[in-house]
């Protein structure tokens, strides 16, 4: 063995005894120095990954995210809750919703007169539940308190608030116009070409507010052109009517001469009983047409003896048959009773005093019945200017 081959054992053992004689000698008990050294842990070493930029920007959006739905799912919480909850609205109200409007419009109008609290949350929950239906066009009444959701409902059902206008049987043309113009709801002007005399239907016509004037003559036209093919349809085969325009005009006569449904059919049969014998109608109320047309004679102004004489198309006194054309627009009850007139032989008929009629079969009776009509309407008129009277001098008295 060479003595290179021996110096790294010899340098080794140098520095080792070297460090021990360095190092402080601790003196162990038996236990201590038998009890085993513990081995400290190597370091940990970090991961390249926890330096990834891209681990950084993944775990800063999964953070916002976790934010995001958070503030989500606490906004639609609110929202929710807003739309549920019972409203501020302090007593009933009305809210028009117009036609055309869209939901926007439709939200923003409800906050602004303080139905709703909030128009966006309204919007979103409209988008939401709507689906394919609409808000419908119409005033509704809101309830006091109501929600935002029951709100919806409402304008979504069409439930809206209904007027109505009522034309008596036997208006005129005129007189229609007179009451669609009046209406307060209504809205739009009146065509300027009336519509012919007869040919709107007089009854009772519901409508929603925004509803136009021309609209309702629409509807009365309408229903008195299918009412007219209804009752036509159901005539008795034996009357001396001939179509469904002269039923019309018999029908407004009757109309005017009676407003007691008892005697409808009654005087539907007395004027078909005169065409049948080829005798004139000698109906007053054609006089009154023929002379002051559709806008109706003066309430004050009697029948005389000259306008009984003049001779005018709807004068049944001067024509024979039918005038050319309706004298009112009359009901269904009197075109039912001109196409299914009662079974009697009277040709006459006049007032008696109780709001209905004397009807005979003969002209003596009928002029029996003229006189009693005479002296009950020279009693009514004394009675009445004694009461005129009475009241002028009781006026007098108490004027100082």
């Amino acid at each position: 063995m060479t003595n290179a081959d021996q110096d790294p054992p010899v340098r080794f053992g140098r520095a080792k005894a070297a460090t021990e004689a360095a190092s402080p000698i601790v003196p162990k008990s038996a236990a201590q120095a038998l009890r085993p050294e513990k081995v400290p842990a190597p370091p940990r070493r970090r991961s390249r990954r926890a330096h990834s930029q891209l681990v950084i920007f993944a775990n800063f959006v999964m953070s916002m995210i976790v934010l995001v739905v958070a503030a989500l799912v606490m906004v639609t919480y609110f929202a929710v809750s807003e739309f549920n909850a019972p409203g501020e609205l302090a007593q009933n109200t009305n809210f028009l919703v117009r036609q055309g409007a869209g939901v926007r419009d439709i939200a923003e109008n409800l906050e602004r007169q303080q139905i709703i609290s909030d128009s966006r949350i309204f919007l979103v929950a409209a988008r939401t539940y709507l689906a394919d239906d609409t808000l419908k066009a119409g005033e509704y009444e809101i309830k006091a308190g109501a929600s935002m959701r029951e709100v919806m409902d409402l304008l979504r059902s069409g439930k809206s608030l209904l007027y109505s206008v009522t034309f008596p049987e036997g208006f005129t043309v005129a007189q229609i116009y007179r009451r669609l113009a009046n209406d307060p709801v209504l809205v739009g002007e009146l065509p300027a070409e009336r519509p012919p005399e007869g040919s709107l239907l007089p009854e009772t016509y519901k409508f929603t507010r925004g509803t136009s004037r021309s609209d309702i003559l629409d509807q009365m036209q309408a229903a008195k052109s299918r009412m007219v093919d209804q009752i036509w349809e159901r005539r008795r085969p034996d009357i001396p009517i001939e179509t469904k325009e002269e039923m019309v005009i018999l029908a407004s006569i009757v109309e005017k001469e009676t407003a007691r449904a008892d005697e409808r059919p009654r005087v539907a049969a007395v004027f078909h009983n005169r065409l049948r014998r080829g005798m004139r109608l000698q109906s007053d109320p054609t006089i009154i047409y023929g002379i002051f047309g559709s806008e109706g004679k003066p309430s004050d102004r009697p029948i005389y003896q000259s306008d009984i004489d003049q001779p005018t198309p709807y004068n049944t006194y001067t024509i024979d048959g039918l005038p050319p054309g309706p004298i009112a627009n009359p009901g269904r009850a009197a075109m039912e009773a001109v196409v299914n007139p009662a079974q009697t032989d009277e040709l006459y008929f006049v007032a008696d005093g109780t709001g209905g009629h004397a009807f005979a079969k003969t002209l003596d009776e009928h002029n029996a019945n003229v006189r009693r009509w005479r002296a009950i309407e020279a009693r009514l008129e004394a009675e009445a200017a004694k009461a005129a009277e009475e009241e002028a001098a009781g006026e007098s008295e108490g004027e100082p």
